[in-house]
């Protein structure tokens, strides 16, 4: 006879209880997870959409692509897309309000001493990763006298930091040099090698292309002067109206110098990403760079005086430039004291 009572509907309910658990704990991981979905598209809304414009996959311009990829720009309720474009192309899109910021310093300061109205509000590396290459002949600077050297663009900042490295060695570059614009990296590079130039400007990982044709390192930039090539540019509007973006943009982009720093490997890896590198190559061109990025926002002023001097230059602007003029960092203050940061 089948027994009844409590005994009988303690053994059924054990019977049945792993059964019951199982369902319901997939119940709750499906809630879970659906929950995660609605709060994931609910922040993708809420996040502030921002648009931020660079010259070239090159790596002084690393630190804030790095930062969205890394989460830096979600933490301070950003979502970034990066826009790659020429320097007249994105003064024109920041002033017109296409893009919000641009990450060349030169191309803004020079805009600035047009009379655009724009400033620099921070800075990403003290230095640019400009190298010069040689053919194994000429064993110095000083060698190429009177010889040409290989640039993308006329008025470019790899002219630029071409001839801040020849002045640096006594030569003048307006006398003494013959800067040939011969367009992309591939271009100068073969121009060399054909022997059309003898030397040519590039920017890192240029020279471990160059080393495999047999080219040679004959200046690094970034041994030789400070200058600023990677920061945040914005329009005065923007300054003005919205300076909570701006700090939390700068923000996102230390953070990302900080990780540069103390994750090698996850920033290689990001080069590898990032340039279409090889592991080899990425490797490389961060140990070469590496310590130009700083992890306060600052711009170095002698490197700014440079670049300052540089557009005054390509301007034919003859009268003082203050560094008010190009550069408002009140909102890299509030940002430095935001992240414990003492300002310099």
């Amino acid at each position: 006879m089948r027994k009844t009572g409590p005994e009988s509907t303690d053994t059924v309910w054990s019977a049945l209880k792993p059964a019951r658990t199982k369902r319901l704990a997939s119940l709750v991981l499906r809630v879970f997870a659906a929950l995660a979905i609605v709060l994931s598209a609910a922040f993708a809304e809420a996040a502030d959409k921002i648009r931020i414009g660079f010259p070239e996959l090159a790596v002084q311009f690393l630190p804030l692509p790095l930062g969205e990829k890394r989460g830096f720009f979600k933490e301070e309720g950003l979502q970034a897309e990066f826009i790659r474009m020429t320097p007249p192309v994105a003064l024109a899109a920041l002033t017109a309000g296409e893009i919000d910021y641009y990450t060349a310093i030169g191309p803004g300061v020079a805009a600035t001493i047009r009379g655009v109205a724009v400033k620099a509000v921070a800075g990403f590396t003290t230095g640019a990763p400009f190298v010069l290459l040689a053919r194994p002949e000429f064993k110095t600077v000083s060698d190429l006298k009177g010889k040409a050297i290989a640039i993308n663009t006329y008025g470019s900042p790899l002219e630029v930091g071409g001839r801040l490295i020849v002045k640096h060695f006594g030569i003048d570059p307006d006398k003494e040099i013959k800067f040939l614009a011969t367009g992309l990296f591939e271009s100068r590079l073969a121009s060399v090698q054909q022997g059309l130039t003898a030397a040519a400007m590039g920017s890192t990982p240029f020279e471990f292309f160059g080393a495999k044709m047999g080219l040679l390192v004959i200046a690094r930039a970034l041994d030789l002067f400070n200058y600023p090539a990677s920061g945040l540019v914005a329009t005065t509007k923007k300054i003005k109206e919205r300076p909570d973006e701006i700090k939390r943009v700068i923000k996102a982009g230390v953070k990302a110098n900080r990780y540069i720093h103390r994750n090698r490997d996850g920033a290689v890896s990001f080069l590898m990403e990032w340039l279409k590198l090889d592991k080899e190559t990425a490797a490389s061109s961060y140990e070469s760079v590496v310590k130009a990025y700083h992890e306060d926002g600052s711009v170095p002023e002698d490197g700014l005086r440079l670049i300052i001097e540089e557009a005054k230059r390509l301007g034919k602007v003859e009268r003082e430039v203050p560094l008010g003029e190009v550069i408002d960092l009140s909102v890299l203050r509030d940002a430095q004291r935001e992240l414990g940061i003492k300002g310099k």
